[in-house]
């Protein structure tokens, strides 16, 4: 049964606070790291936000001083239950085999970088989701914030064009710098307020409010003006369960993102010797001329093939041949042409002895199955076919291969 009272939330008073002094209530043993132990520990406050509400949880450091010693030790995740908040701690790395103490008082800090990103996103998502709320009356009915990503899902559709008019809306609440407010309103206050909330919360609700573009039920820590943002962009939309998902990134996560396309489309546009406007042309013929270069080269394969075929003794009915590289379909026309003059088993193997090499068997006569079953048997080879023609790959040398056909 839960002896202990409710975690005391500090980051609700202060989401700019990084560090902070508690008590340790109690210490658990978890499932350790290959070179560390791991512990579960329960403080009577925190400023670390645990995992919740979509949003991935606070990360930073824990430390302790017992006897003389101080201990620091890694925050590698934050969890809540029945309204208990649990950190997930490792010893540093320089003291692997220290441990918590139960009663002992530690000073926590809070990675401030990683909070901080995780408020813009979240502020950001809840600007959009309240612009698109009012123009179209959408619930958010997905929201996910990972260190890497944020995605809100909704319950319909919207157009580029749409998406597109959305962002620059949000864009213009962050320019006017409003304020955002937090706070637990009376239930009276509640029952009179027409605010957004992904599901029924019981007791006390938190209410995060933009001034003038969304008010909404919500547990994480949040900017105090939307100029803090700094700006949102909209990554990426696809239809999801019969309405949108859309992935964002606000602040310094959009700067980043930004920065490494644009290394990207300079390095493109010095590759290519033109300029940034002309980008997409000169990848349309890039594309044309490897397109064409392609057909030509495949063409030439398939005739030098065939004419190295027409020189095998005529007495030779097993074709065996190895490509470096080949376009699986003039694979396959070559395969073809060759079971018309050979009654043996034609095969051709394209690819390296250590990415191993796909390859393609026929015969006109004989069961491909035989050497589809030699091939899976003596080197585990993956693929399927008819008794006419066998495809797959091979993890073996073009010496082993050529041994194996040497018994068909």
């Amino acid at each position: 049964m839960n002896t202990y009272e409710p975690t005391k939330k500090l980051y609700d008073d202060d989401a700019y606070a990084t560090a902070f002094d508690a008590t340790v209530l109690s210490v658990l043993p978890c499932a350790g790291q290959a070179d560390r132990a791991c512990y579960e520990l329960l403080l009577n406050q925190t400023l670390f936000f645990p995992e919740e509400g979509g949003q991935s949880a606070d990360c930073g450091t824990l430390t302790q001083c017992s006897n003389g010693v101080t201990v620091c030790f890694d925050v590698i995740d934050v969890r809540i239950r029945n309204n208990l908040i649990y950190h997930t701690v490792s010893p540093a790395s320089d003291m692997p085999d220290a441990s918590p103490e139960a009663g002992c008082t530690v000073q926590g800090t809070i990675h401030w970088e990683h909070r901080f990103s995780n408020m813009q996103q979240h502020s950001g998502e809840h600007i959009f989701s309240g612009i698109v709320h009012k123009l179209y009356g959408y619930e958010n009915v997905g929201f996910h914030l990972s260190n890497q990503t944020v995605t809100m899902d909704y319950s319909g559709v919207l157009s580029a064009e749409q998406v597109a008019e959305i962002e620059l809306l949000v864009n213009r609440a962050i320019a006017e710098n409003v304020e955002i407010h937090t706070g637990y309103p009376s239930a009276e206050e509640l029952a009179a307020m027409n605010y957004r909330s992904k599901k029924e919360i019981d007791g006390a609700v938190r209410i995060v409010t933009v001034t003038g573009y969304d008010t909404c039920a919500c547990c994480a820590p949040h900017v105090r003006r939307t100029g803090e943002i700094g700006l949102l962009k909209v990554m990426q939309v696809q239809n999801y369960k019969g309405g949108v998902r859309l992935t964002i990134l606000c602040g310094f996560r959009a700067l980043k993102a930004f920065s490494e396309k644009q290394a990207i489309l300079s390095t493109l546009t010095r590759l290519l010797s033109t300029s940034e406007d002309s980008l997409a042309d000169s990848v349309n013929k890039l594309k044309t001329t490897v397109s064409q270069l392609k057909y030509e080269l495949s063409g030439a394969t398939r005739a030098r093939l065939l004419e190295k075929a027409k020189l095998l003794p005529d007495g030779e009915q097993n074709v065996l041949f190895f490509e470096p590289a080949i376009e699986s379909a003039t694979a396959r026309e070559v395969v073809n042409e060759l079971v018309k003059t050979r009654t043996g088993y034609c095969a051709l193997f394209f690819g390296d002895d250590t990415a191993g090499y796909n390859y393609l068997v026929a015969s006109a006569e004989h069961d491909c199955t035989i050497p589809a079953a030699q091939l899976r048997e003596t080197f585990g080879a993956k693929g399927g076919g008819s008794s006419r023609m066998i495809q797959g790959h091979v993890n073996a040398s073009e010496e082993d291969v050529t041994k194996l056909f040497r018994t068909l």
